[in-house]
């Protein structure tokens, strides 16, 4: 029964563990899901909007992530392979965002459900949920795991960092502009960080970022399940270009 729509976490059989620190330390596969989840619409609408909005981001990485793994037929979080119906529930968690995302800050900003803010929250806890655990992640939350190699970031929500590993994905795959820049419009709307500035860091040390990439193509990451090899390097100029995208 969480109160709070912030991550797709609710809906899974896999629990993140972190060091006391803070840093990325493994994924804990549990047996079973949830055998139900219950929301309280009206609840979660009051919490503060700043975790709706991180919901949000990790629900942003859900498409492109189970994009990337159906390209690549890696398996997925909870074994096997993917199918159309994951696919398409994560290509709709997407479409929901873009249709309903700034709409349900407005209202949780004031306390409010509308329907709009039903939509995300379904979008957030079951659509992302479902999506990424039956089709896969992939370099959004491997970028996620390296950013918390760097202590600046350690205030910031994990969805908050998964949104702009998301932005770093789609350079790594030198997606179109236009749908970086969909991307792009979407965060800033809602008031998610399209650049390392707006997520603590002041100053861009090559060799701390190399220390993110390094993390993030890490052996065993998700980052390997994208539908070719990525390096450290790669990541490093993904993340560096993302970040000027995002100014």
């Amino acid at each position: 029964v969480p109160t709070i729509a912030s991550t797709d976490a609710p809906t899974s059989a896999l629990a993140v563990i972190y060091t006391p620190e803070g840093q990325f330390s493994e994924y804990l596969m549990i047996p079973t899901n949830p055998n139900m989840v219950i929301m309280d619409t009206g609840v979660v609408s009051r919490a503060p909007v700043r975790l709706l909005v991180s919901g949000m981001g990790d629900a942003l990485s859900t498409y492109f992530e189970a994009r990337a793994n159906k390209v690549s037929g890696c398996q997925t979080m909870a074994g096997g392979a993917s199918t159309l119906a994951a696919q398409a529930i994560a290509e709709l968690c997407y479409k929901t965002l873009l249709a309903d995302g700034y709409k349900a800050k407005l209202a949780v900003e004031q306390g409010l459900c509308t329907k709009a803010v039903e939509n995300i929250i379904e979008a957030n806890t079951y659509l992302s949920g479902i999506g990424f655990e039956s089709s896969g992640l992939a370099a959004a939350h491997a970028i996620h795991n390296g950013l918390t190699q760097l202590a600046e970031c350690h205030h910031l929500y994990h969805g908050e960092k998964v949104a702009f590993g998301t932005l770093v994905q789609l350079v790594l795959e030198n997606a179109p502009m236009a749908e970086i820049e969909t991307v792009l419009a979407f965060c800033r709307s809602v008031g998610l960080p399209t650049n390392l500035h707006m997520m603590g860091v002041k100053e861009l040390d090559m060799a701390r970022l190399m220390e993110v990439a390094k993390a993030s193509t890490a052996e065993g990451e998700t980052i390997h399940n994208m539908p070719f090899k990525v390096t450290a390097e790669d990541v490093l100029a993904a993340i560096v270009t993302a970040h000027q995208l995002g100014l």
